[in-house]
């Protein structure tokens, strides 16, 4: 076998001795004790997986009682404790009770050697059945809170999303750590999603925690788990996201919003592929596909010294960096369009395409928010709209306003020198059309050979 923990308690010290030789070359360790009041202490601080109990003690030489006791005490503080009796006044009835009561097989004094490790070996696969079982059960319970979503779709068509899909088709198939860039709402969970659902891990949970929500003191407990007991409110024991997503993928969204602790902790992890539960001393082997995202520069936070360098480069083995959406031309449509037929749908409603009018105004907004607040716009134009068409009213958006905006969070400064604006205007519009002279110069409101002057000059 030579796993697993054996704890023996009897108040004989030549059966003590005895046991000890014979099992400690078949398991991982073995501790004994000579009285019950240290059964508690030894649970807690040794963890064993299969605990021989002596039936009778001092105060008690024939009946069994204080085994029943003290099996019923392991019990409660293990409900899935394996426990094997010993006694040297055993009977039928005395064993039929003991199983009954919990225990799980009955030894006699004096033993036969063999037929004892047999029954050790019998109790050590039934305890690492169970708690297979029990992490089974915690993984199940915590998937339904932490993921188990369908992979969405990645919706565009333009060449740059056309990258996006290339690098996910690429790298989908290795284990290598991701690291997302972009900013807020382009969809960098959809991506992450998608990266798993093309991997070889795509049977197994896909867990995402976005550690911008998290405060920092919580930061051990929902990632690493917690024991029953490990704090106020602690009632049983839970698995964290990173022991769930085992054998899968874990998704850490906002990850430059992890203060400098959290970091090291994680690392450590990473490192180690390995954790230990709040309240717990047993470290547990994790093995995840990792995928990080940010819209922050991880390298300037580096040079502040607000993120560690060896986690940086820990998570961004390889890098992905998802575009905004005023960058992807014509996606903006067929992205508005998706969101329709989901919200008319949702709500029941009749609409069923969108106006030209709206479009100019999809087309012509910077989108600041990206995706995320598209999808928002799309959703209160649906409620709002009464007939078959989405119309531009409806839909709340001042193209202005969406360009002041975008440049706003760049920290540009507005200028008045016209040269600047014409050819700012010129620049965006052939980004938005993906370089197609017609339908730049629609955005414009130009002819095609005005357009072309104007980029000539």
């Amino acid at each position: 076998m030579n796993k697993g923990k054996v704890l023996i308690v009897d108040d004989n010290e030549d059966v003590l001795f005895s046991l000890n030789l014979l099992l400690k070359p078949h398991v991982e360790a073995v501790r004994v004790a000579t009285t019950p009041d240290r059964i508690e202490h030894f649970m807690k601080v040794f963890e064993p997986d299969v605990i021989f109990l002596d039936m009778n003690f001092t105060r008690d030489a024939v009946s069994g009682q204080e085994g029943f006791k003290c099996l019923e005490q392991i019990l409660k503080l293990d409900r899935d404790a394996v426990v094997i009796f010993m006694t040297a006044y055993s009977d039928t009835e005395k064993a039929v009770r003991a199983i009954k009561a919990g225990a799980t097989d009955f030894v006699s004094k004096p033993w036969d050697n063999d037929k004892l490790l047999s029954t050790l070996k019998s109790a050590m696969e039934l305890r690492f059945s169970r708690l297979e079982i029990m992490n089974l059960k915690e993984k199940v319970a915590a998937l339904g809170q932490y993921g188990g979503e369908d992979a969405p779709l990645l919706i565009g068509e333009s060449p740059a999303m056309q990258r996006i899909k290339a690098n996910i088709e690429r790298f989908a198939k290795s284990d290598a750590n991701i690291l997302l860039l972009g900013e807020n709402g382009t969809g960098k969970d959809v991506v992450a999603r998608l990266l798993h659902s093309c991997s070889q891990r795509s049977g197994s949970p896909f867990v995402a925690i976005d550690l911008g929500s998290v405060p920092e003191q919580l930061f051990e407990s929902e990632l690493f788990g917690y024991e029953k007991g490990a704090f106020t409110g602690a009632g049983a024991a839970k698995a964290g996201r990173m022991e769930v997503a085992a054998g899968g993928t874990l998704f850490l969204d906002e990850i430059g919003n992890l203060p400098l602790l959290s970091q090291a902790k994680l690392l450590t992890a990473i490192e180690k592929r390995e954790i230990v539960r709040v309240g717990g001393t047993k470290p547990k082997q994790i093995d995840v596909r990792l995928i990080c995202a940010t819209n922050a520069d991880l390298a300037a936070m580096v040079a502040d010294g607000d993120f560690r360098q060896d986690l940086r480069f820990r998570v961004n083995t390889i890098e992905i960096h998802i575009p905004p959406l005023r960058e992807r031309g014509e996606d903006v449509i067929l992205l508005a369009e998706f969101f329709l037929a989901k919200f008319a749908r949702k709500y029941n409603k009749e609409v069923r395409s969108i106006g030209r009018e709206a479009k100019k105004i999809l087309l012509s907004y910077e989108w600041p928010g990206n995706v995320r607040e598209l999808q928002h716009a799309v959703e209160r134009a649906v409620i709002l709209e009464d007939t078959t068409i989405l119309r531009a009213h409806n839909l709340m958006l001042a193209p202005d306003a969406g360009a002041s905006a975008t440049k706003k969070a760049k920290g540009d400064e507005l200028t008045m020198n016209l040269e600047e604006l014409e050819r700012d205007a010129i620049d965006r519009a052939m980004k938005r059309a993906d370089g197609n002279i017609t339908r730049a110069a629609e955005l414009l409101g130009i002819t095609r050979f005005a357009l072309y002057r104007k980029l000539g000059k």
